[in-house]
């Protein structure tokens, strides 16, 4: 498979942007990156000018996808030294894929502090903060970040703008505060912006377990399993890789 790329935006000299079209453009980018061919022309990139952080990051990339985190990550945190461009991309990794909830958190509040109103990988910060926050048990820290980031969007922009996912993770707070009523309100707004979305109608069923509701608790389990066995699930660029907090997977039984 051919990976389609833009350069990132580290100021480069020309001799650099030079080097990044021979051994990425014309190079790297023809192949897959699990490819030995991949690896070489970026190494070949690198001996020419280490100082270039996207090498760097594209030279760690691949490693993250493969499950190898601790190699990805020493490539990676080059990548950073050289642009702290790429931190707010660091701590996704750390959320995401290595799970080092506290060090994400870290990389995260940095982030912040350079722009408060920044995105990575199609969430702003405070979305992934909170899915850090969960997986730490922190659950009303979790839960004011998502609702103050729900809200604010369905006042300037309107509730049709929140991202399903959001709203998930907001009923998942919810939940794990106890709150059942409120989060099965909330998943149902999830489903109906995404209404084969499994892992919402997952836990919308567990909230009926919790509450002792039997019947509607098995209906949404149900219609849960027949959603994910048509492969309805978190959609998000990454989740061929990693599953995301509180994915279900049936097919590992985790009830």
């Amino acid at each position: 498979m051919v990976y389609q790329h833009t350069f990132a935006q580290q100021t480069l000299t020309p001799k650099q942007d030079s080097i990044l079209t021979k051994h990425l453009k014309k190079g790297a980018w023809k192949y897959s990156y699990y490819s030995k061919e991949w690896d070489r022309h970026i190494d070949e990139g690198i001996a020419a000018d280490s100082t270039i952080a996207y090498l760097w990051q594209q030279k760690g990339m691949p490693y993250f996808k493969r499950g190898k985190y601790e190699i990805g990550m020493q490539n990676l945190d080059k990548a950073v030294a050289l642009d702290s461009k790429w931190l707010d991309y660091r701590a996704y990794m750390k959320c995401i894929f290595v799970k080092n909830y506290a060090d994400a958190l870290s990389d995260f509040e940095a982030s912040m502090r350079k722009d408060p109103n920044g995105y990575v990988m199609d969430h702003p910060y405070p979305f992934y903060m909170a899915l850090c926050y969960l997986q730490l048990n922190e659950y009303t820290r979790a839960f004011e970040l998502l609702h103050n980031r729900v809200t604010t969007v369905e006042k300037e922009k309107g509730a049709s703008w929140v991202h399903p996912n959001e709203l998930f993770y907001l009923g998942i707070a919810q939940f794990e505060l106890g709150k059942f009523q409120d989060a099965i309100q909330t998943f149902d707004k999830t489903l109906e912006m995404y209404p084969q979305f499994s892992d919402a109608m997952y836990y919308k069923g567990k909230c009926y377990e919790c509450l002792g509701e039997t019947e509607p608790a098995q209906t949404c389990f149900k219609q849960a399993r027949i959603d994910f066995d048509k492969g309805y699930t978190l959609n998000e660029d990454n989740v061929i890789y990693e599953p995301y907090p509180y994915q279900v997977n049936w097919k590992l039984k985790k009830r």
